[in-house]
Parts: C-alpha cells; structure tokens; sequence
C-alpha cells in the first residue's frame, strides 16, 4: 500500500527538487505551502496541496492527518526551534510513522554559528520525538552559487567572504536524491541514522571560478570581499540582519578550515558519485549567462 510523504518548505530548493526525485514513485504526495499562490508548482507536480505554517501550530493537523512519512525542512531563523516543535507535535498527533529533517552541516551544540545551535536542538527533538527519524546534515548547497548569478552574467566576476576557504560542497539535487532514497526505502533502514552530506571534493572558490569558466566559455573571477562589504551587499537587498549575522558566521567558520571535509554518505546511498561542481556549472550555465538584449 501507497504511503503518504508529507513535504513541508515544498517550494524550497531542496523540498522542489525531492518532489521531482519522488515524481513516479511509489508514494502519495502532499505539500505543505504557507499561502495558497504557492500550491500550483506542487499541485503540477502531482502533489495533494494544503496551506499551513509552521510558525502557526493551529494550521498543522490537516495537513499532517493519514500522514506516514515527513520530510520536514524549517527555515533558518531564531523561532526555527519552534517550527520544528510544532510539526513534530503535529506529525506525533497524527500518528505519523517516520520524520526526515532536513539539518545542516556541522549542527552541534558548540557550532561556530547560530544556525549550527539551533538546528542541533531540533535534532535533538526530533531524535527522542517517540517516531523512526533520519537526519540529513548538507554541506554548502552549489546552489548558493546562483544568489552571485546577477553579478557574474553582468560582470564575469562573484564575491564572497570566505577569502581561501575550501568547502566540500553539494549541489541541492543530490541531497534531494537521499532525502528520497530515505523515504522509498523501509521506515527501518535508516532509523536513527544522521548523514552527511557532501560534494565529491573540497574546493576553493578560485577553482569554482575556474570550473564556471569553462562551462560558460568566458573568464569568471572571484573577488574575496571584507565582511564588511558583504553585510552592506546584502542589507541592501533587504536580506535580514539576522541572516546577515548567520551567514558571516558561516563564512568566518570556513575561512578557518571547518567545512574543507567530504564524506561518502552520498555515494552509499545511492550508489553513484555525487554531483562535480563542474556538472553543477554545466548545467546551469544559462542562469549565469549575460542578459541577451533584444
């Protein structure tokens, strides 16, 4: 018999890309968006829509009721705790069999960033939630790359404040894949496990720069910016100083050494290698490439 997957974030990066990865299995499909304009991406993808939030517990059981499996995925922020309580509560009302949470890399109690800590207490939560649960831990998503997008078509250049920083990152479709291998396999399988997730190498972003050069067939740079500079870039596009914080946390951690690791989680579950920054700049070379005037 069918079971019922639960996606909740359905219109992320990863949450949009495991709805393809699930398109054509074995399951029934239910998205979990905040507002009703949101439902059509899920809905054409065969996906049972409802409208609920995880910041509201109140607009959380139908959307969990004859629910077996969550992917649940809470959006970074200070109340992200709470989010992940109150589907937790929802799925365990509900009689749901089996969460997999989407965490991050490195999330631990003494994490060198906000985002780190906070998600080490939904983990937590979520491993003594009383269900099956599985936790999957990314490195930093290749799909960052596309917030450079704008600069790097207009200029040939994309800044960062990492400095020489190398980080074992993993494009959003591969984390997506485990996430549905996960889901496809028995409840029991990868009961109490936490992956994590990375790319195939540790890379500079001098390198990224080189691999983007190469699949868009012009020079890209990468131009290392002071936190400072980055913090003004992105304020002024209304990105929220708590974000803002997060994010320079991030970049501090790396630049001192604590994301140059991979790990072969990817490939024993799924029986490949995962994706190359090079595949990820192939294949996305149209989203870097100068605007065509017409």
């Amino acid at each position: 018999m069918s079971r019922t997957v639960l996606i909740t974030g359905a219109t992320g990066t990863v949450s949009t890309a495991l709805i393809n990865a699930l398109e054509g299995a074995d399951v029934r499909l239910r998205a979990l968006v905040r507002e009703e304009f949101k439902a059509a991406g899920p809905r054409e993808r065969g996906a049972e829509v409802f409208v609920g939030d995880l910041d509201d517990a109140r607009s959380l059981p139908p959307a969990f009721e004859g629910v077996q499996d969550v992917w649940l995925l809470t959006p970074n922020g200070p109340r992200a705790p709470e989010h992940n309580m109150n589907a937790v509560w929802a799925a365990r009302q509900a009689g749901v069999e089996r969460v997999v949470r989407l965490s991050v890399v490195g999330a631990a109690h003494d994490a060198p960033n906000r985002s780190g800590r906070l998600h080490a207490l939904s983990d937590r939560e979520t491993e003594r939630c009383g269900m099956r649960w599985t936790i999957l831990r990314p490195h930093w998503f290749m799909q960052n790359l596309l917030n450079e997008a704008g600069d790097l078509a207009a200029t040939g250049t994309f800044s960062l404040n990492m400095a020489a920083a190398r980080v074992g990152m993993i494009d959003a479709r591969d984390i997506a894949e485990c996430a549905a291998r996960v889901l496809l396999d028995d409840p029991d399988r990868h009961h109490g496990q936490t992956y994590t997730l990375t790319g195939p190498r540790s890379l500079t972003f001098d390198e990224v720069a080189g691999h983007l050069s190469l699949a868009l067939g012009r020079s890209i740079t990468h131009v290392p910016v002071s936190d400072d500079a980055k913090r003004k870039t992105l304020l002024g596009y209304g990105v929220p100083q708590w974000i803002v914080d997060m994010l320079e946390e991030y970049a501090r951690a790396y630049e001192s050494g604590w994301g140059d690791f991979t790990t072969d989680t990817v490939a024993d579950l799924l029986g490949r290698p995962p994706r190359d920054v090079a595949d990820f700049a192939r294949d996305h070379a149209a989203a870097f490439a100068p605007a065509v005037d017409n």
